[in-house]
């Protein structure tokens, strides 16, 4: 029983690359600053996924190799966003997501997850196809949600987390895979922090808008 533990253990660490320890490493910095609302979270994200965009590459997991093409150009929308994107180019605060916007994002998911899944099965030697299409549908618009500060963000970070621990343990990316173990943790707080912002903000906005 030790030996299989020590043997796992030894394949897992020859496994690993400097890339993918730098993307690790950035990754979580990254999204410990998010669940902090810290500026800085963009600037590590464009690192962490410069790191990433070569790894998936590397493993044929195509879909998300291009998801993290997409992060690269959205962390310098975040950044903007987050520093200029309140009332009068102010900093963004947090806030829901309206009704709205949830079924316009929900269409487009499944839209984006069936052409692109379909694509990659049909024309390309991608693994996983479909699943690997849906994350990176539900990621596009999580990503999205944390540039405008959507409360929800956090949540679809945890569903889509989840699967990421599954696909990336079967690809023998172990270290990806306890990256996105620790990314469910963080999100898990993110969501409490934000939240708690949020009523708070709405706290403080209630008594203005009775007078």
């Amino acid at each position: 029983m030790i030996t299989d533990i020590l043997n796992n253990l030894t394949e897992a660490l020859q496994a690993m690359s400097l890339v993918e320890v730098i993307g690790v490493i950035t990754g979580i910095a990254g999204v410990w600053l998010a669940a902090k609302q810290h500026i800085g979270t963009w600037l590590l994200g464009l690192v962490s996924v410069a790191m990433y965009v070569w790894i998936f590459y590397d493993v044929r997991l195509y879909a998300d190799m291009g998801l993290q093409i997409f992060y690269f150009f959205t962390s310098i929308y975040g950044w903007y966003s987050w520093r200029y994107g309140g009332k009068n180019h102010s900093e963004i605060k947090v806030s829901r997501i309206t009704k709205q916007e949830f079924i316009l994002s929900a269409i487009l998911g499944v839209l984006f997850t069936a052409v692109l899944g379909y694509f990659l099965e049909n024309f390309t030697n991608a693994d996983l196809s479909y699943i690997d299409s849906a994350t990176t549908a539900v990621s596009l618009i999580g990503y999205w949600m944390m540039a405008r500060k959507k409360l929800e963000n956090w949540l679809l970070w945890l569903a889509v987390d989840a699967v990421y621990v599954g696909i990336y343990y079967y690809k023998d990316l172990y270290l990806t895979s306890f990256l996105y173990f620790v990314f469910l943790i963080l999100a898990t707080k993110g969501y409490i922090d934000w939240k708690k912002e949020y009523i708070q903000s709405q706290n403080a906005v209630t008594p203005l808008n009775a007078c």
